[in-house]
């Protein structure tokens, strides 16, 4: 999967991943990452999810990183913020801090070339749409790399599962037997909710989300 791939996506607003109302299972389920007020949580692979809003509503500081500079454009502008530009290292710096001391750091570039001291400490990661985004033969990498960058700190995350063959991803079809074996040896799995997900995904009724409350070993 290149970038050009996600580019065009954004371009195109290739975006059915995207979720206008954000995620039921992050609101069903923050607290069980028993997060104090003020804590900071880390989104991989953002975009402009809805569930940054949410969370900067309930009282966190988030921190993303995104490949696509559209995507963070659009992020802010539905947010009616203005923020501060930056560079750092390679990356393009967006930041806006909030009247009530809340603050929001989103990074456009390489996933990949991401590091724990230009993200600066986290208390949590929040997964929607990263995992699941890589094809197969790429996720192994992304675990690796996100548990080296985030201090293997507590993670909840949300992954869709359908019979092979029935959707052509992303999102890919990433099942319980597959995050055991990423992130397994790591980390605690708890897997705390599978239902089909109302009214189908692409026209397809067998399609599935779930969650997972990953905790250090």
């Amino acid at each position: 999967m290149e970038a050009d791939f996600w580019h065009r996506r954004w371009h195109k607003n290739e975006i059915g991943f995207h979720e206008k109302d954000g995620s039921h299972l992050l609101k069903t389920y923050i607290e069980k990452l028993a997060l104090p007020p003020g804590a900071r949580v880390f989104v991989p692979l953002c975009g402009k999810t809805r569930d940054i809003a949410w969370l900067l509503s309930k009282g966190f500081n988030v921190v993303g990183i995104e490949l696509n500079k559209l995507a963070v454009d659009q992020l802010f502008e539905e947010l009616k913020v203005q923020p501060e530009y930056s560079k750092v290292e390679e990356f393009e710096h967006r930041r806006a801090v909030f009247s009530n001391g809340l603050s929001l750091d989103v990074f456009v570039g390489d996933f990949f070339t991401f590091n724990r001291a230009i993200m600066g400490k986290i208390d949590a990661v929040f997964d929607r749409a990263a995992l699941v985004a890589f094809p197969e033969e790429m996720r192994k990498q992304y675990v690796a790399h996100l548990l080296s960058i985030s201090d293997k700190c507590k993670q909840l995350l949300v992954c869709f599962e359908y019979a092979k063959d029935l959707l052509q991803g992303p999102p890919h079809s990433v099942d319980s037997t597959e995050i055991n074996k990423h992130y397994g040896q790591q980390m605690s799995i708890l897997q705390l909710h599978k239902g089909k997900i109302e009214g189908g995904f692409r026209g397809q009724s067998e399609v599935f989300d779930s969650a997972y409350l990953l905790e250090a070993r």
